[in-house]
């Protein structure tokens, strides 16, 4: 992965765990409304695992929010 991806996977991580935190919700809550496992989770807010594209639409119908919206958010941060 290179330096501008690895900021992004950052970003992105910070802006899930944002979002998560204002939902009140744990990480395995997430994980069961998005259908992924909660190390994924873990690993995701941690910029550990960079996420697919349908990772990303799945954690955004989660949240209840477009897709674009995340990755925006965390294209902001990372900049």
């Amino acid at each position: 992965m290179n330096g501008t991806s690895r900021v992004l996977t950052k970003a992105f991580g910070r802006v899930v765990s944002q979002a998560r935190r204002e939902a009140g919700w744990t990480q395995e809550e997430l994980a069961h409304r998005a259908g992924v496992h909660r190390t994924y989770v873990g690993d995701l807010e941690n910029g550990r695992k960079s996420p697919t594209l349908d990772v990303v639409e799945t954690l955004a119908r989660a949240f209840g929010r477009p897709a674009n919206e995340l990755i925006a958010a965390a294209e902001a941060l990372g900049s």
